[in-house]
């Protein structure tokens, strides 16, 4: 009986380990350009950053970077896979505890924030921008139109110093917002 429960134990633990995201089947697919970002590139940033102490925006950038576990982004051009993404959103929203920080829409875009509570009000354990709804051709590079831009942040983020980052990686810009909360 022991070595049975040995057993299951060692067959489960590999699963336990592996953090699989409902947002990895984007990875690989053909239409969508993906940057994933791990935690000893983002310390590798955030050092290099540090070394500049006169400039209150790279130590702040380095002091984020020292909270996070990953950066995911994708974008797609492909409306089918635009809508997908959406769904596949909503089918996170629904089985995480994220809740709406804020939705900016106008003319050119619809931008939802999304943030689990972290350790205290000003923390956040993950950080979820979902852009849907492009329609200005500002928004594309290289003549490129997107249909959708999705950014998942997740560590231990600070919300008073997020809009130090998004001068220091080009996030968009909409994310000093959520900073000023």
């Amino acid at each position: 009986m022991k070595k049975l429960s040995v057993f299951l134990v060692l067959a489960v633990l590999p699963f336990l380990g592996s953090s699989q995201s409902i947002f990895d089947k984007y990875d690989n697919m053909k239409d969508v350009g993906s940057v994933t970002i791990n935690k000893g590139m983002i310390r590798l940033a955030g050092n290099i950053a540090a070394f500049d102490e006169s400039d209150q925006d790279a130590q702040d950038f380095a002091d984020i970077a020292q909270g996070l576990e990953g950066i995911r982004v994708f974008i797609t051009e492909d409306a089918r896979i635009s809508e997908d993404m959406g769904k596949t959103v909503k089918k996170y929203l629904k089985s995480s505890s994220l809740e709406e920080l804020m939705k900016v829409r106008d003319k050119d875009a619809t931008v939802k924030f999304y943030i689990k509570q972290g350790r205290d009000e000003d923390h956040v354990s993950e950080l979820l921008l979902f852009v849907s709804d492009i329609n200005s051709d500002e928004l594309g590079i290289d003549n490129r139109k997107f249909e959708s831009v999705l950014v998942s942040m997740t560590g231990d983020i600070d919300l008073n110093k997020i809009g130090a980052l998004t001068k220091k990686m080009d996030l968009p810009k909409e994310l000093n917002e959520v900073g000023e909360r």
